[in-house]
């Protein structure tokens, strides 16, 4: 008979709270709710396949869950405790999703570059050159390589992780750096315009899981690395896998693999194309609202 009245009051409760929702409800209410609504959207496809997803999960069924059963005032005592640990909650949640947080925040600081300088250097031109020529003979010879183009984003902490180089990009200087046990052949060299800014940088590695639910989960560290840098940034990165020699092209969170130079060198110079350096704010919206976030081979 207790969980009898206990479903009635909270059926009660429920009808009662849409009639008051639907009698108030004009269009200054549905803006007001349909900006709410994309703003929890946008938050969940900036979550979607990252580890924080579930944790996400349990929190909204908690606390929706909390909500009703604290309403129905029919358990004094569970409602003392859920009055008690949400503030607590709240303070937590900012520490729990503080990754997400931060990757949010640096796309939405890329809306400063909305009107870009809108130019391609002739020395990026030469630098995509190079990398197309390194990368197929790095393919060829089944060396392994990560290549690091930075376009907006400024990619100095990376640059503090390794050996500074400061030097004209060559297809020598990268099948040199790139050569099984040399120095600097672990990790990745970082790119800005004609220039070899560092070599042997370390990267982050992929923190969104994409490749656990994918044909190309045994890719190594070099791919988990492209992925990861350019989670948290704008860069374009080449990756040649040392084991199949095959050569993929990473941004956004997304692979394109099995590359042959002219499809290669067309997706380097469409990157770095007039247009595409003027697109500051669609690259955040790209970035907040993918098309796809898992990687792709080739169709």
């Amino acid at each position: 008979m207790i969980g009898q009245g206990f479903f009635q009051n909270l059926i009660r409760y429920l009808i009662d709270s849409l009639g008051f929702v639907f009698e108030r409800l004009n269009w200054l209410s549905i803006l007001d709710l349909a900006i709410v609504t994309l703003i929890f959207f946008g938050l969940l496809i900036l979550l979607r396949d990252t580890q924080a997803v579930v944790l996400l999960r349990g929190v909204l069924l908690l606390v929706v869950l909390g909500s009703l059963l604290n309403s129905t005032q029919v358990l004094p005592a569970f409602s003392w405790l859920v009055r008690t640990t949400l503030p607590a909650l709240v303070i937590a949640i900012p520490v729990i999703f503080a990754p997400e947080i931060r990757r949010a925040l640096e796309r939405l600081g890329r809306a400063g570059s909305i009107f870009g300088t809108g130019k391609s250097s002739s020395g990026t031109q030469k630098s995509i050159a190079a990398v197309v020529n390194a990368a197929i003979r790095l393919s060829d010879r089944r060396h392994g390589a990560l290549i690091i183009l930075q376009r907006l984003d400024n990619l100095e902490e990376f640059v503090r992780t390794g050996v500074i180089v400061d030097a004209q990009v060559t297809p020598e200087l990268i099948l040199q750096i790139f050569y099984p046990n040399t120095p600097l052949h672990d990790g990745a060299v970082i790119l800005e315009g004609s220039r070899m800014l560092a070599a042997a940088c370390v990267m982050p590695l992929s923190a969104s899981g994409v490749l656990a639910h994918t044909a190309d989960r045994q890719l190594g560290l070099r791919h988990r690395a492209a992925l990861g840098i350019s989670e948290v940034s704008d860069a374009v990165v080449v990756v040649v896998s040392e084991e199949s020699g095959t050569i993929s092209v990473v941004s956004n969170g997304r692979m394109i693999r099995r590359l042959d130079a002219e499809r290669l060198e067309n997706i380097l110079r469409t990157f770095f194309s007039p247009n595409a350096q003027r697109q500051g704010l669609a690259d955040i919206l790209k970035g907040i609202y993918p098309g796809g976030k898992k990687p792709r081979g080739e169709s």
